[in-house]
């Protein structure tokens, strides 16, 4: 691509050193393939000034079976925090196996032991991640997110604005 057609402005913003600047975030695999993995718009930056990736982070917890959604935040903070939706399936067989009497949703999130064993998971990727990416904090949400309560897009997306406002009590708290 030579430039934008009349437009030179919009062509220096997105030609730098004749190379051409799609906003993709991607990285090199071992056998030398591009993968795109994120758009630099999802990309924040904490108040120290380090750069964090939250989709990368959040495909990669979600690998675990205790996790259904996350979201990681900390823009302008001084640490990576997550909102956390458990897979609540999994979470009723696991404390089946584990003799957890399973009550509520609600009453499960506060539960010592299945705070405890989401920590477990957590720290488990942050021996993965960079010490600028580690989860430090994390909130336990007691409803799914779904297209209809509004969390999600209809292909499946976050909606990490309306999350942010949706949840500003637990993102607060994260960061207090």
């Amino acid at each position: 691509m030579k430039g934008y057609y009349r437009d030179n402005e919009m062509t220096d913003l997105t030609i730098i050193n004749g190379w051409l600047h799609t906003g993709d975030v991607g990285l090199v695999d071992d056998d030398g393939m591009l993968k795109i993995t994120g758009r630099i718009k999802e990309i924040f930056k904490t108040s120290m000034g380090k750069y964090i990736s939250p989709v990368l982070l959040e495909n990669k917890i979600k690998e675990s079976p205790f996790f259904d959604q996350i979201i990681v935040l900390g823009e302008n903070q001084k640490f990576a925090a997550a909102l956390i939706v458990p897979d609540f399936e999994h979470l009723q067989s696991w404390c089946k196996i584990k003799g957890v009497d399973y009550t509520t949703n609600q009453e499960m999130i506060v539960s010592k032991v299945v705070r405890d064993r989401f920590k477990k998971e957590i720290d488990c990727f942050n021996k993965q991640f960079g010490d600028t990416d580690k989860i430090k904090k994390f909130e336990l949400i007691d409803h799914e997110w779904t297209i209809d309560t509004g969390e999600i897009t209809a292909n499946l997306k976050l909606k990490r604005s309306y999350i942010q406002k949706e949840y500003m009590g637990q993102i607060d708290k994260l960061f207090s």
